[in-house]
């Protein structure tokens, strides 16, 4: 590496856009090359966002000399087979969320990379946004007291189409993996870990998977964080932490912009599409020569992998990935 850290993107959907376009908010980051399964489609992705290097397979992106790090884009369902295809080609990796279809799968990518000495992480992205780091010092600092209760939802409204990979269960369709991992996921960065237990209910709907959900876990400190999903209903998409002194009010959590404590408002300053921040952590782990990123180890991601299965087991969804 010659001082600037060059990204390989592994698919070329929506996320792969977004993740594109914050990388040129990233300093030190240089996209160079981009990889699908069909040619046409890398060469329209690297063409519409200036990258010089298109390849026709992830193979091939995955053995081109100039990418240091992959950021795998692709369905729930080939994450893991594409971050161990990374991995084998030498490469760090950065793998959208969910990290796995299931705690097996994301055991097998960890231990993977831990034997190959390379870099792993989930791109919880949410983690990295600079509102989240101020939500951090204001936890840290005791500023709502100890925390007794979270709300959190996350749910919009998407049209039916069962070969969609919202709805079809070979694609690890339904709301928990989709958007449900945000919630799980700020619960443990808020609480500190994983629940003792959880209940909850879902609606599975004409394709087998969950179209909306809720569920509560328990804390060992007795702490409760009450959670809800959807792919087809409307919801405010926020979370509230209520401590024994305080409450604070994040408005869109999963991307905020602002926070507010007792109803006074802060605006902590984003740039761009806030996508670049989790490259950046990226970067700043490889320069101190790290494998995992403390704010979001690999542990981290195995215990809220953990936790999903265990919600989703209680409304009996299974993916072919659990066979």
């Amino acid at each position: 590496m010659d001082g600037r850290t060059r990204f390989g993107i592994l698919g070329t959907g929506t996320i792969a856009k977004k993740f594109a376009e914050g990388l040129r908010d990233a300093p030190g980051a240089e996209l160079v090359a981009v990889g699908s399964r069909r040619a046409a489609t890398a060469r329209a992705f690297a063409a519409e966002l200036g990258i010089r290097r298109a390849h026709d397979s992830y193979e091939a992106l995955c053995a081109d000399p100039a990418v240091d790090v992959i950021y795998v884009a692709t369905p729930h369902t080939r994450h893991r087979d594409d971050t161990l295809l990374a991995l084998a080609a030498g490469k760090h990796v950065l793998c959208e969320k969910p990290f796995a279809m299931n705690l097996r799968e994301a055991e097998a990518m960890v231990a993977a990379a831990r034997r190959s000495g390379r870099f792993l992480m989930e791109a919880m992205w949410t983690r990295f946004n600079p509102v989240m780091g101020e939500l951090r010092r204001l936890l840290d600092r005791d500023a709502i007291g100890e925390v007794r209760t979270v709300l959190i939802d996350f749910g919009f409204r998407a049209d039916f189409d069962p070969a969609g990979r919202l709805f079809d269960p070979a694609l690890g369709g339904g709301a928990l993996l989709d958007v449900g991992v945000y919630c799980v996921s700020l619960a443990h960065f808020v609480l500190g870990g994983p629940a003792l237990a959880y209940v909850g209910t879902a609606e599975l709907g004409a394709t087998g998977v969950d179209e909306q959900s809720a569920w509560i876990g328990r804390w060992p400190n007795g702490a409760l964080a009450v959670m809800s999903a959807a792919i087809r209903t409307d919801t405010p998409m926020h979370a509230v932490l209520c401590g024994t002194k305080g409450t604070i009010r994040i408005p869109e959590f999963w991307n905020p912009r602002t926070l507010a404590v007792d109803e006074v408002q802060r605006t902590i300053p984003v740039v761009g599409n806030a996508y670049q921040y989790q490259a950046i952590e990226v970067m700043r782990c490889l320069r101190d020569g790290l494998r995992e990123s403390p704010v979001m180890t690999l542990d981290m991601t195995l215990a809220i992998q953990r936790d999903l299965d265990r919600i989703r087991g209680q409304w009996g969804l299974r993916y072919p990935a659990d066979a």
